[in-house]
């Protein structure tokens, strides 16, 4: 089997790919930093002799990339698609730089939705295969502070239970699950802009083994730890002005 990992230099996306190689799985990995993502593959070829990896940079920030990546990789029969690049920019939405946050749209957003549909009109016709998107609890929710970020993580959210709804109508047996954890021990702090979780994060390598699976079951949402599960929850039942507040008084203090 094979697994196409975006993101995959650095937290989850590394995670998953040593995670997925534990379990034979062939792994491409692509990212911007080049560097990384070879010595990732040192790594894993060390440790999992047998595990086949190949490195393609791109930046994902170019629409054209994400058509370029797909058409490099097509032809090696993908059974896994993991949305997994992205990254947040903390501040007011009227301080922000525009283009920034449209930098962070087109990665965040426009890359999952192409890559999404490519890959999945590819697996429909062979009615197998596996896509998980990246996405946060920040998706169930507004963010004061960060609010390309959640509007962008919602996005991902809604996208993916759509697809899987229209999946199941179809009797299909492609596989459509959307990952949603909370704070994680990764770089998304310093890429931010956010000085602090105050939070206790998750390892990165625990969220990857809860995500691959959950995704082998099958499951739509996946929300790692008790702590993240409560929050999605709370979400749902807290009234709007409320919630709002609350998210943006957590933003604050990670800056204080």
């Amino acid at each position: 089997m094979i697994a196409l990992i975006t993101g995959a230099s650095s937290g989850i996306g590394r995670e998953l790919a040593k995670n997925l190689a534990s379990r034979g799985v062939h792994l491409i990995i692509t990212a911007r930093r080049t560097e990384r993502l070879v010595q990732l593959k040192e790594e894993i070829r060390e440790l999992y002799p047998s595990v086949r990896v190949k490195v393609i940079t791109a930046d994902l920030s170019k629409e054209s990339s994400c058509y370029e990546l797909y058409n490099r990789v097509k032809d090696y029969r993908v059974d896994f698609l993991f949305n997994n690049a992205g990254f947040g920019l903390y501040g007011r939405f009227l301080d922000n730089d525009l283009d920034e946050e449209l930098n962070m749209i087109n990665v965040n957003i426009k890359a999952v939705h192409i890559l999404t549909k490519l890959f999945l009109k590819d697996f429909t016709e062979r009615n197998c295969g596996y896509i998980l998107n990246t996405a946060s609890v920040a998706g169930f929710m507004p963010g004061p502070l960060l609010a390309a970020y959640y509007a962008s993580k919602n996005y991902v959210v809604q996208l993916t239970k759509a697809i899987y709804e229209e999946l199941r109508c179809d009797n299909s047996k492609v596989v459509v699950s959307v990952l949603c954890p909370g704070p994680v021990d990764t770089e998304f702090n310093r890429v931010a802009g956010v000085k602090k979780f105050n939070m206790k994060s998750l390892s990165d390598s625990y969220v990857a083994d809860y995500a691959i699976e959950r995704l082998m079951c099958g499951d739509l949402l996946i929300v790692p730890g008790m702590a993240t599960k409560a929050a999605a929850v709370g979400t749902r039942i807290a009234p709007t002005k409320l919630l709002l507040k609350t998210v943006r008084m957590v933003q604050e203090s990670k800056n204080n």
